[in-house]
């Protein structure tokens, strides 16, 4: 492991990099096509409350294959089995590490890589230490990100949950930074379990930080096709909800509106509880 550079200097890269980097508020980016399947494959099918059921994954795995999303994300505890349920799918298995609070030691960390990707997880979700990154501990949050990085690396995806709701912009711009210096793939707003979730403005700024560098994922309270096209357009290429199927049916329901000439009606609500996720 390295620290690469002292807090002092992290925080003069960091100036230079919010002196250069540019946030157009008006521009929308391209989307996939509603209701095709690069649409839904934007989706991680996400279900992280403490008290799931065995059941809820297998209804959760059975919907991600039929609607083709891009993953299903869960805790490490219940990675082999979403793998075994979603054989032969396409859909990949993503895993969470340090969740929810990001505050838990680095071997702590370590062992969530290990054994999520033990159990067959190629795509990790892990939340930075954001009560260091408030502090501008960069240097450890650095050493932090790197030997993840190292103990999980390519192919596994790596996405960075910011928790953007607890930042300001100058302290989301520095986690997005250090996540690039340490090859993270992803970098993402929210656990969906502290304060709020995802918000245009934070996935703006985001992508103007990761420009040709790594993606970004929106995740909190995106529940409906129009909470799904705000992000996207924003700039997310990857969404993280448990309305999933609802945004899917909707997208489906939205383009045989358009060929009929009428309008989709919003669907009722899940029959497995939504959360902030």
């Amino acid at each position: 492991m390295t620290t690469r550079y002292t807090d002092e200097e992290w925080s003069q890269i960091i100036a230079d990099a919010e002196k250069r980097i540019k946030v157009d508020e008006s521009k929308k980016y391209p989307i996939p096509e509603i209701g095709s399947e690069d649409f839904t494959r934007t989706v991680d099918h996400t279900l992280l409350k403490l008290d799931a059921k065995s059941n809820q994954f297998d209804d959760l795995c059975a919907e991600a294959r039929v609607n083709k999303f891009a993953t299903v994300c869960v805790r490490p505890n219940w990675v082999q089995k979403c793998v075994t349920d979603l054989k032969g799918s396409g859909v990949s298995v993503a895993s969470v590490v340090g969740f929810h609070e990001g505050t838990y030691d680095l071997s702590q960390k370590v062992s969530d890589v290990q054994t999520s990707l033990a159990s067959g997880a190629t795509e990790l979700d892990i939340v930075i230490n954001w009560p260091d990154l408030k502090n501008k501990h960069f240097s450890k949050i650095y050493t932090e990100l790197s030997a993840l990085r190292a103990s999980a690396p390519r192919p596994t995806t790596l996405k960075l949950i910011l928790e953007t709701s607890q930042l300001s912009p100058s302290e989301i711009l520095a986690g997005c930074v250090l996540a690039s210096y340490a090859e993270f793939d992803f970098v993402k707003t929210s656990t969906g379990f502290s304060g709020g979730g995802a918000k245009e403005e934070d996935v703006r700024l985001m992508k103007a930080c990761c420009e040709g560098k790594m993606r970004v994922k929106a995740s909190g309270g995106i529940r409906t096709l129009q909470d799904a096209v705000k992000m996207l357009e924003a700039g997310a290429s990857r969404l993280g909800t448990s309305g999933g199927v609802w945004i899917a049916k909707e997208a489906r329901e939205s383009v045989e509106g358009v060929k009929n000439g009428g309008e989709c009606e919003r669907p009722g609500m899940a029959t497995r509880l939504f959360t902030d996720y």
